[in-house]
C-alpha cells in the first residue's frame, strides 16, 4: 500500500528547501563568527540566534516530509561564501539571502497550489509569513545602518547597534498585527 501523500515533484522541492534552510543556518553562523572576530559580539549573538532559527526551519520541513510519507534527503550544502566586508555588507548579504529563500518558498507554494496539494500549500503559509518577518527585519537593520552612515558608519554608531542587537527580539512586527494603537 502506498502511504506517500506527496507528489515526487513536491517531495523534491521540499527537500531542496530543507537544504536551503540548512544553508541559511550555515550562512548566519558564518556571518556570526565574522562579527564576533571583528568585536561585534552583540551582532554575533543576533546572527547565532538566527542560525538556530534557520536550523529549526530545516527540521520543520524535514518532519513535514516524513509525516506525509515522503523521504527527507540530507545533502551537502554549499559553503556560505566570502565573509562580509563591513556590517552593512553583512546585512545586505543577509537580506539578499532572505529574498532568495522567499523566492524558493513562493515556488513551492505555487507548485502545491497547481497540484492541489492543499496540505502542503497550508504548510507553506507559515513560511510565507515567516519570510515577511525575516525580510522586514533585515530591511530595518539596513535602515539603521544607513542612518548611522552606511559604509562610512562611525565606530560609536556601530557600537550602539551592536549593543541593541545583543538583546533585540528576533522577530519583526508583522503588518497584520498592526492597529491604530499599535502601528
Amino acid at each position: 500500500m502506498n502511504t506517500k501523500r506527496l507528489s515526487d515533484s513536491i517531495e523534491k522541492a521540499l527537500n531542496g528547501q530543507l537544504t536551503k534552510e540548512a544553508q541559511a543556518a550555515e550562512v548566519y553562523l558564518s556571518y556570526g563568527t565574522w562579527a564576533d572576530e571583528n568585536g561585534y559580539s552583540g551582532i554575533a549573538n543576533f546572527l547565532y540566534r538566527h542560525a538556530s532559527e534557520e536550523r529549526n526551519h530545516m527540521m520543520k520541513v524535514l518532519e513535514y516530509i516524513q509525516n506525509r510519507g515522503g523521504r527527507a534527503r540530507i545533502t551537502a550544502i554549499p559553503a556560505p561564501g566570502p565573509d562580509p566586508q563591513s556590517i552593512q555588507d553583512c546585512f545586505e548579504k543577509v537580506f539578499q539571502h532572505e529574498v532568495d529563500n522567499t523566492t524558493a518558498i513562493y515556488a513551492i507554494a505555487q507548485m502545491s497550489m497547481q497540484e492541489q496539494d492543499w496540505a502542503t500549500w497550508n504548510f507553506m503559509q507559515w513560511f510565507v509569513k515567516e519570510q515577511v518577518e525575516e525580510e522586514t527585519l533585515a530591511l530595518q537593520l539596513l535602515d539603521r545602518i544607513k542612518i548611522a552612515g552606511g559604509k562610512n558608519a562611525q565606530d560609536d554608531a556601530l557600537l550602539q547597534l551592536d549593543r541593541e542587537l545583543k538583546d533585540k527580539p528576533d522577530d519583526a512586527a508583522a503588518p497584520e498585527t498592526a492597529t491604530a494603537d499599535n502601528p
